[in-house]
């Protein structure tokens, strides 16, 4: 897959199927539109292509959204790559970006750049200064700039349309199993390994310490887990929570990796959430403390 981050696309990426939206998670729904778009182009000999933006525009509009993202850049595309895309635009959503009017989009983004047979988009989509281009526009314009709109067919749970807003108050509610199922896969986080306390090594439990960044909080408390880190595999215990028996006050990500005793600091591993334990809990003691995660470990290691 052939990455832009600009509008500058070779000749033979012009002329495509081309699928718009921030497909954040790129949960089932998300990848049922792709597949709608790979079909599209395969029918008509052509290559297929994602625009998607960063940041998130919700981010870029409401600057105190500090955790909203299900998954970050990378993660995307990599995703991406998995479901055979032939390239991705990353647009640099900001203030010039989001003040372009809905004409200019069409022509200047869609017609001059994209080039693009047909456009792939969801009901709602809307573009342009004040979001003030939708469905309507982009229909009235085909003709005169030659492309196509397809409306994506989108995918249904429980009679309610799948979108990344449900997986989120699923993460955020301690709903993991749910969220995973919704998104096809298991949600994780990615991140470097940094040096904290080492609270957890001086009571036998030693932990990788992760900043959530601009992922979605999930619910406060302990989950099972697995770690990928140096091409391993290992299960493992996870802590979201400001560690309340130390009095602590700075929201991080706490990994207990199963089996690894080695230096990870500096690390990148990614952490991949299978299960709720329990929510966070001020102890008494640090000795009840070390009873509970024992007890936690057990539950945790059971899991598959």
């Amino acid at each position: 897959m052939i990455i832009y981050k600009n509008l500058n696309l070779k000749v033979n990426f012009k002329k495509s199927v081309v699928a718009i939206g921030n497909f954040d998670g790129l949960h089932l729904g998300h990848q049922k539109v792709l597949q709608q778009a790979r079909k599209k182009a395969k029918k008509e000999k052509l290559r297929v292509g994602v625009m998607t933006f960063e940041p998130v525009p919700v981010m870029f509009f409401n600057k105190k959204i500090k955790n909203h993202r299900i998954n970050n850049l990378d993660q995307k595309i990599k995703s991406l790559k998995k479901l055979k895309i032939d390239f991705c635009i990353i647009i640099k959503f900001n203030k010039n970006f989001s003040n372009m009017s809905s004409d200019n989009f069409i022509k200047k983004i869609i017609h001059k750049k994209l080039n693009c047979k047909f456009l792939i988009i969801s009901k709602n989509f809307r573009f342009g200064k004040n979001r003030e281009g939708d469905i309507f526009k982009l229909k009235k314009n085909e003709n005169k700039f030659s492309y196509k709109t397809i409306i994506a067919n989108p995918l249904k749970k429980n009679n309610k349309i799948l979108s990344s807003s449900i997986i989120r108050k699923n993460i955020s509610k301690g709903k993991i199993e749910t969220a995973n199922r919704l998104l096809g896969r298991e949600w994780s986080i990615v991140g470097k390994v940094e040096k904290g306390y080492q609270r957890g090594r001086k009571i036998g439990f030693p932990t990788c310490n992760i900043k959530l960044n601009n992922y979605i909080i999930p619910k406060l408390g302990v989950y099972a887990v697995k770690i990928q880190v140096n091409n391993l595999s290992k299960k493992g215990i996870a802590n979201v929570g400001y560690r309340p028996t130390f009095s602590g006050n700075s929201l991080v990500l706490e990994v207990n990796i199963f089996g690894i005793k080695a230096n990870l600091y500096n690390k990148q591993i990614k952490v991949n959430f299978i299960k709720f334990i329990r929510p966070e809990k001020k102890f008494k003691n640090v000795d009840q403390l070390k009873v509970q995660i024992k007890k936690d470990i057990i539950k945790c290691k059971s899991k598959k």
